[in-house]
């Protein structure tokens, strides 16, 4: 009887573990989050932050990996294969998930089949600004400069087929300026260029242009929020400078199509934990970025809502690489 008891005992204790949450069971050696971008960016700061929360609490290393190559396509391509029993995430976000697909004939790759949506980590804004050597000071002074200045009216852009060029034109087709978009090859040179007069106008992310303007070097005329960012509350949107636009981007964490429905859950909790802890969210605020905490449904249906959004944009540009 005592025997019976005891085994009874044991197989109870196996189907409870068997049952425990996929967040709940033990990850097998480290987890790699590839950036697919080079150190330094926002991007990167995200992916370093998360990673340096989730390596305690799943009792494993995290590494952070970088590479950066072809607009993020290099990254990509090359995870899209990753065996089932690598643990491996790309931080990515719509330049590659949904941008490059529409632009390319073969991006190398197919966002729906090879990668699986596993958590959405931040949200960030688009912002329009001129150097202080510009004498503008509103969006709607800036649009009439150039239009009665066309040759300068030139606005760059971190990257050819970024959001950042799409949203310029956006920009451009409302407001009736025929702007002339120049792609640029990351932030760093486009802000030198804007900073130094070579170019008037600059469309990036808000959380790259805010330093500038903190200390003096530009002026961001209006962000790209519904509502004001509350890390630029004396900005206006673009709706409250008079066009109808509104629009932003994200960072995602993916998985290859290989990994196991278990393993995606697991890792998702995992995240969306680590997005709720208040330092986590300070650490976010402080790199002017919206943190995120979401499911792996989540991710999925937030990244077909913007393909929606988006998809009509690029094509209509007729923008090819």
């Amino acid at each position: 009887m005592f025997r019976r008891t005891l085994l009874a005992a044991a197989l109870a204790s196996l189907s409870a573990i068997a049952s425990l949450p996929a967040a709940a069971q033990a990850l097998q050696g480290n987890l790699r989050l590839v950036v697919p971008y080079a150190p330094g960016g926002s991007s990167d700061r995200v992916a370093r932050i998360v990673a340096e929360k989730l390596t305690p609490k799943l009792g494993v290393p995290v590494i952070v990996e970088n590479k950066a190559g072809a607009g993020g396509r290099l990254a990509a391509q090359q995870l899209r294969s990753t065996p089932a029993d690598q643990n491996v995430l790309m931080l990515a976000n719509p330049a590659i998930m949904v941008v490059a697909p529409l632009i390319y004939k073969d991006a190398g790759y197919d966002p729906e089949k090879d990668y699986q949506p596993v958590s959405h980590v931040s949200q960030y804004e688009f912002a329009v600004a001129v150097s202080s050597a510009v004498p503008v000071r509103e969006l709607n002074h800036l649009l009439a400069w150039l239009r009665a200045n066309p040759e300068k009216a030139n606005f760059g852009v971190p990257a050819t087929g970024s959001l950042p060029h799409f949203f310029a034109l956006m920009v451009s087709e409302q407001a009736n300026v025929k702007g002339q978009v120049v792609g640029y090859r990351g932030s760093g040179p486009l802000l030198n260029d804007l900073l130094g007069g070579q170019i008037p106008v600059a469309f990036d992310t808000l959380d790259t242009l805010l330093p500038q303007q903190d200390g003096g070097k530009l002026r961001i005329l209006a962000s790209s929020g519904k509502q004001r960012s509350p890390f630029a509350p004396n900005t206006p949107t673009f709706n409250e400078a008079g066009l109808k636009l509104a629009a932003d981007g994200w960072n995602a964490f993916f998985a290859p199509a290989a990994m196991p429905a278990a393993r995606v859950a697991q890792l998702s909790a995992a995240i969306a934990e680590v997005m709720k802890d208040p330092d986590t969210q300070r650490r976010f605020t402080e790199a002017k970025l919206d943190p995120v905490s979401s499911t792996a449904a989540q991710t999925r249906a937030m990244l077909t809502a913007y393909r929606a959004q988006w998809a009509p944009v690029v094509q209509k540009s007729g923008f090819q690489p």
